[in-house]
């Protein structure tokens, strides 16, 4: 191979490992995007369900589910 094949060869190498390393950085945004969604539903799942609970809690029949369930 002459030095012209390995130069380009080399720059071929560089610009697959600065785009590979572009998406890494790409997914890794979109993980953490993804992480911080999940955190804020699963603390308004846990909202909800304690609202749900305290609900349930103040009627009048002490929470019991009516006898057609």
């Amino acid at each position: 191979m002459s030095e012209d094949d390995h130069r380009g060869r080399l720059a071929d190498l560089e610009r697959r490992i600065a785009e590979q390393d572009k998406v890494i950085a790409d997914l890794n945004e979109m993980v953490v995007a993804q992480w911080r969604k999940i955190d804020s539903l699963e603390r308004r799942v846990g909202e909800l369900r304690d609202e749900f609970d305290a609900a349930a809690m103040a009627r009048p029949d002490g929470g019991e589910p009516p006898p057609h369930y």
